[in-house]
């Protein structure tokens, strides 16, 4: 991960020891962390006694695994490996077992191989060109036949959101829209018009752009990444995973464009699809965990 890439997602995070979790762990997160459950019963296996968090925050997710797993955790902000400290020291779970580091640096994998390697939203702050590298490290972080369980923001869920974020897909990722005006030729006029009346089915100017509680950016302003699941899927298979599934998480029942107009039936509904295998997921849910073994 390149040097200010990195500065800024710390930065980013920097303010946000002391309230991350609750913003989307606690009782009065928008949404409930139903991938908490989903992490607990992967790592609920015959075998599994030391796990290591890649990226652990303020231990969102090491907090509330069963207190008989040797739990160690590592963050890229300082002020996030302080607070894990603490909730986990509460825990009596000791200090030396949380440190600084990052998921692109394959010594901050200390103690490896683990039994189970945990990942949960990192990824969306990696470059696209240190994907591989991520997934490699987690790979050599356990031992044969390990767990590891990654989770990323579902590209896919694009196609249901109606917003910048639609848009932006169609326009990056489905249509060749440069290789058309290159060879438009006398359709050239038409086919900008046709651009720009697509825009216009869209609402670009959703979801707002979040920004920063001080002079810190904010998590829109950082490098935030969407990942395409079968494509996630499908590059973990080729650097020496197996038995890979993914599970769908954090269903939307209507668009969020639709779903902002009655929010509690939006999550109301939404928590009544939940199935996490369930193949709506691929546009209708906006997150998305991947677990594997290593070969």
């Amino acid at each position: 991960m390149t040097d200010g890439i990195e500065a800024g997602v710390k930065r980013c995070y920097s303010t946000w020891g002391d309230t991350y979790f609750d913003d989307y762990y606690g009782p009065d997160a928008p949404y409930p962390p139903v991938h908490v459950d989903l992490v607990r019963s992967l790592l609920d296996s015959p075998g599994i006694a030391r796990v290591i968090d890649a990226g652990c925050g303020p231990a969102s997710m090491l907090r509330g695994l069963p207190p008989d797993l040797e739990r160690y955790g590592f963050d890229l902000t300082p002020e996030m490996v302080a607070a894990a400290k603490t909730v986990l020291g509460d825990q009596d779970v000791p200090p030396t077992h949380i440190w600084e580091g990052s998921v692109t640096d394959r010594s901050s994998f200390r103690g490896a191989p683990y039994d189970a390697a945990i990942c949960i939203g990192v990824l969306p702050h990696v470059p696209a060109a240190d994907d591989a590298r991520v997934i490699e490290n987690l790979h050599a972080a356990v031992r044969r036949g390990g767990l590891v369980v990654i989770e990323a923001r579902n590209e896919l869920f694009s196609l249901f959101t109606l917003n910048r974020y639609s848009h932006r897909y169609f326009e990056d990722q489905l249509i060749p829209t440069q290789r058309l005006r290159e060879i438009a030729g006398e359709d050239a006029e038409e086919l900008e018009m046709g651009i720009e009346e697509l825009q216009g089915m869209f609402r670009t100017d959703l979801p707002p752009i979040r920004g920063g509680t001080q002079d810190e950016p904010g998590y829109d302003e950082v490098l935030s990444r969407t990942h395409n699941p079968l494509v996630l899927r499908d590059q973990m298979s080729e650097l020496g995973f197996e038995g890979l599934q993914i599970l769908f998480y954090h269903w939307h029942a209507l668009p969020p464009l639709v779903g902002s107009r009655v929010p509690a039936l939006q999550r109301r509904a939404s928590l009544e699809i939940e199935r996490p295998d369930d193949w709506r997921g691929l546009v209708m849910a906006s997150a998305f965990l991947i677990a594997g073994t290593r070969r």
